[in-house]
């Protein structure tokens, strides 16, 4: 009888008993409606109606996600005018069709000069990774390297420790991006090196998002900036209007000298990452430094968008790097971005779960996943594969965290393990398997970093790095504590009530 009563909850909280309802509603309102029109004639009731019809058809017949689908159908059929119209106003996925050609006309150009200086690694130990570096190169248009050494942080003051020290080293250009750059302790420092480097004839340039940064910088930040002489964009400008192109932004983290070296991770430049500033808890983070051919493609990403943004095409040759280093593996650094139908980051998380035959080990700061993922991680956990991720204990966004523990039930009962981390805000996102590949980047598991953002991530196949990142996993777990299912059963029912709420629209959060 208590199954029966839970798999009839089960029912009556799916998305699709919602829809189911929300169009009976409909249906009832209609009827109504046409009653009306016999004795008033068409009234406005029956014309929202009939518009949310026309919508929620159209909705069903797009190429999109289904769980984007699913969304936006509850809300058009919830609040069928309102939702009809920020439905044609939001909905797009994808940039504008000029922004997309303009996009991809930049990146072919920059693959074509990456193809062509293309160096063909060697025969991979484990033929499915070569799969892996094939679909990464045909849809990012970036190439997989050999001659490149990767080092690893797993804490932010180690790599900012480094990142001072490779700054200053500069002859010739430094290039960063970063979604958030905050004034304090950290930028400061950075910045004092810059204007020297400005001075000695470097070419140096910064980038930020500029919504990543609209709470974080004075709005006189960009004219002081250029009067030191270093060039700076703020990509994508913030401006209150309605525009679903404000959806847009830039989350990548990259610092690259001379071409060749190069930093990237889930590290901005804001003391919470360097734990000088303590919001959360201790903030864990982590990045790597990458030194040889592959910073070339972390070059290419930045001139990309700073051409998108700037309108001035660069000549590629002369930011390559200019050193080869020994290696023991493979490194590919690529990005993703809405300005192309390839889930680039999503696919290849998906590629690296499927391919596992010990563990998987993810790290993550939210889990909003979509039905592909999901099923991905829960087939390989009920195949036998130790897949285990890790969260936050203490959260930076507190309504987000409930969803990302609305997803524990389904994967904790496919046999996923779920750590929190209790120290504080796990902000690394990273994913290992069987001590053979890696992925260090910007991505996190939710919607906006797999279909909105521009990410990047840096892949390492069958290299030594990967043990540092594993060992640096285990340290971290050690620190954790594992969600149990009787955890998830205590969960208040308040919690459970927002999360379920929350998840009925998290695409779209």
């Amino acid at each position: 009888m208590v199954k029966l009563l839970k798999n009839i909850f089960k029912f009556l909280s799916s998305r699709f008993f919602i829809i189911l309802m929300l169009i009976l509603i409909q249906i009832a309102i209609l009827f109504f409606a046409f009653y009306e029109i016999g004795n008033q004639g068409i009234n406005i009731v029956f014309a929202f109606q009939i518009l949310s019809i026309i919508v929620t058809l159209f909705i069903l017949n797009r190429d999109v996600n289904p769980a984007y689908k699913v969304t936006w159908i509850v809300f058009v059929l919830l609040v069928p005018f309102a939702g009809s119209v920020f439905y044609i106003m939001f909905s797009n996925s994808r940039l504008p069709k000029r922004h997309q050609q303009r996009m991809n006309s930049i990146i072919n150009k920059n693959a074509e000069i990456l193809q062509s200086e293309l160096n063909c690694v060697s025969a991979f130990k484990n033929p499915n990774y070569e799969k892996i570096v094939n679909y990464v190169r045909n849809t990012s248009g970036k190439n997989a390297y050999e001659n490149t050494s990767v080092k690893y942080y797993p804490v932010g003051e180690a790599f900012f420790e480094d990142l001072l020290i490779e700054l200053k080293k500069a002859k010739r250009f430094i290039f960063m991006e970063y979604y958030i750059v905050s004034e304090g302790y950290m930028w400061d420092n950075v910045f004092a090196i810059l204007q020297e480097k400005v001075k000695e004839g470097v070419d140096v340039r910064l980038m930020y998002d500029d919504f990543g940064c609209l709470k974080h910088l004075p709005y006189y930040f960009k004219k002081k900036i250029k009067q030191t002489g270093i060039k700076v964009v703020n990509f994508n400008p913030f401006r209150p209007k309605l525009s679903s192109f404000h959806n847009y932004r830039d989350h990548r983290k990259i610092t690259v000298i001379d071409g060749n070296v190069g930093f990237t991770g889930g590290i901005n430049l804001s003391d919470e990452y360097i734990n000088k500033v303590v919001k959360y808890g201790h903030w864990k983070d982590t990045a790597v430094m990458i030194k040889g051919e592959a910073v070339g493609s972390l070059t290419s990403l930045f001139l990309e968008n700073w051409e998108f943004m700037t309108g001035i095409s660069e000549d590629y040759h002369n930011f390559a790097p200019t050193i080869k280093e020994q290696s023991d593996g493979i490194i590919q650094v690529f990005g993703d971005s809405p300005f192309d139908r390839h889930l680039v980051a999503e696919n290849t998380y998906i590629n690296v779960i499927n391919n596992a035959k010990k563990y998987v080990y993810i790290t993550t700061p939210y889990l909003i996943i979509d039905n592909e993922l999901l099923t991905a991680l829960r087939t390989s956990a009920v195949a036998g594969v130790d897949v285990r991720i890790l969260t936050p204990h203490i959260p930076d966004k507190k309504i987000i965290f409930y969803l990302t523990q609305s997803y524990y039930r389904d994967l904790v009962k496919a046999g996923v393990k779920i750590y929190e981390y209790l120290p504080g805000f796990l902000h690394a996102k990273s994913i290992i398997s069987d001590d053979e590949i890696a992925l260090v980047g910007t991505v996190n598991l939710d919607y906006r970093s797999m279909y909105l953002h521009m990410e990047l991530s840096c892949m390492m196949i069958e290299s030594s790095v990967i043990k540092d990142i594993s060992k640096d996993f285990n340290k971290t777990l050690a620190l954790s504590k594992q969600i149990t299912y009787a955890d998830i059963k205590k969960f208040s029912i308040f919690k459970k009530i927002i999360a379920w709420l929350l998840k009925i629209f998290s695409p779209l959060v």
